[in-house]
């Protein structure tokens, strides 16, 4: 007598009705979107680049999954959730899976996923930075006007005693230290760093390439580095005004700048004493640290609640007042943070478990793949929709978690999507866009 072996078991019914369900209904997929997800990555050319790019070390007489096949099953899991490797052993089998794959066999198993992630380098690192900038600039149709490029770090937890893990006081745990860099919502820079350095580490020479490449594409456009108080370093900013960039940066509050902000900070507090509302006033001055060059502008924000003083302070080279530079142009870099975390808490670029370096470097890189596939559905196909400005975590449940009926001959493949899917028009609009 044949044995089951699926997972059978009964479910309390209703009425006359019993239930029982097991997992043997055969060729059904919940991940219908991955398809909208190879549109996208076709439409962009992305797995192409990163496969032309990427050297492969294999012997090809042995080759069985190209390194075209094992991008996309991998930055395709990524984006549909799928954080762990092992979860491919059974997604190698899912047949729409495989369709987005553009293969008709299995896919490749979570351990030779392992040994391809493993065998990247230095190399590998670089030549995927270079595929993310050339698809920034590409998906310019004109010449911008205005580049402002975001600089900031986080918090990457190690899993155990790997390459390169050090305790962070601040965060008060063992992490890698990975410095980002957005240009909007766009993601150019993931370069993973231990966390035993300065955060500015490197940030120096990553904007000296960025500016240099940038302006080779478009020497006219005016850049502006924006970034927190752990970016105030007077070497970099000395370079930005040599080389006419702009810069708008938090300088940490000191002694000397409250001494300075005094009048302001108090004038704040005597305004929230007789309101009895929040208060924020602004003013500037000229400001040289005792490590410094030479004086810089000082923007300072004297802010005054039922919390008590607040006050911060931003060094910059732009003209114009105040408080405008700081609500409109510095605040807005809290957007960059956002994109952070869905990096992180979405696309799973913490998933940094490897023991080696450069194994973690090439899965942070992987996940900025994956960002820049769900990025760019957002930015084009859902512009002007509900999802315009959905987090990547909204957009996976919303768009592209559907069931799927797949059937494969040897001549068509047919897959039924699910009839009761809320999102049909949106999904056939997006798909329409990236097919044309």
């Amino acid at each position: 007598m044949a044995q089951c072996k699926q997972l059978c078991f009964e479910i309390p019914g209703f009425g006359p009705r019993k239930i029982a369900a097991d997992f043997g209904g055969g060729n059904v997929s919940s991940d219908g979107g991955v398809l909208l997800l190879r549109q996208v990555d076709r439409w962009l050319g992305l797995t192409k680049q990163v496969a032309r790019a990427l050297p492969d070390y294999r012997d090809p007489d042995r080759i069985t999954h190209s390194l075209e096949s094992l991008l996309r099953q991998r930055i395709y899991g990524l984006a549909l959730g799928y954080e762990d490797l092992n979860d491919h052993d059974l997604l190698r089998s899912d047949l729409l899976w495989q369709t987005a794959a553009e293969r008709g066999e299995l896919l490749s198993s979570s351990s030779t996923l392992c040994r391809w992630e493993n065998r990247a380098g230095r190399k590998e690192a670089w030549l995927l930075h270079e595929v993310l900038f050339n698809q920034f600039v590409g998906s310019f149709e004109t010449t911008p006007a205005e580049l402002v490029l975001d600089f900031d770090c986080t918090d990457d937890r190690v899993h155990g005693n790997q390459v390169g893990a050090a305790f962070h006081g601040y965060y008060y745990d063992y992490c890698f230290l990975p410095l980002y860099v957005f240009c909007g919502d766009q993601l150019l820079v993931s370069y993973l760093r231990p966390s035993n350095i300065d955060s500015a580490k490197h940030a120096w020479a990553v904007l000296r390439l960025l500016v240099k490449a940038l302006r080779q594409h478009w020497p006219k456009v005016k850049i502006t580095l924006r970034a927190d108080s752990g970016f105030c370093r007077w070497k970099v900013l000395r370079w930005c005004e040599c080389n006419e960039v702009n810069y708008i940066v938090g300088i940490a509050k000191n002694d000397r700048l409250n001494a300075l902000s005094v009048k302001l900070q108090k004038r704040a507090e005597r305004k929230y004493r007789k309101r009895g509302q929040k208060v924020r006033l602004f003013s500037q001055f000229n400001y040289k640290a005792a490590s410094w060059d030479k004086k810089r502008r000082i923007i300072a924000k004297a802010e005054h609640s039922e919390h008590g003083a607040n006050p911060r302070y931003v060094v910059t080279n732009l003209a114009g007042p105040a408080q405008k530079l700081y609500d409109q142009l510095y605040c807005a870099r809290g957007e960059m943070e956002n994109r952070i975390k869905e990096q992180q808490l979405g696309l799973f670029s913490d998933r940094t478990s490897c023991h080696e370096w450069w194994a973690n470097q090439f899965r942070l890189l992987l996940s900025s793949c994956a960002y820049l596939l769900m990025e760019s559905l957002r930015r084009l196909g859902l512009s002007g929709t509900e999802l315009a400005r959905a987090q990547v975590g909204t957009i996976r449940l919303r768009l592209l978690k559907i069931g799927a009926v797949v059937v494969r001959n040897t001549r068509r493949i047919r897959i039924w999507f699910s009839s009761s899917f809320p999102a049909q028009e949106l999904f056939k609009n997006c798909l329409a866009y990236f097919y044309g």
